[in-house]
């Protein structure tokens, strides 16, 4: 798979369970059309329910 220059490894980790920082997410994003942080919803399998996730 070839690597575009406009994308860059993220990594999501949980608003709501910031003590333990266990739930994270690694993803790309396109740097060219999403300049701000990214904040999508996942499953976080230690609260057992979606929650919002932030980029760092």
């Amino acid at each position: 798979m070839k690597k575009s220059k406009n994308r860059k490894t993220i990594i999501l980790k949980c608003t709501i369970q910031k003590k333990n920082n266990i739930s994270k997410y690694y993803t790309t994003k396109n740097i060219k059309n999403n300049k701000n942080k990214l904040k999508l919803k996942k499953y976080n399998y230690i609260l057992r329910k979606k929650t919002i996730h932030e980029e760092i």
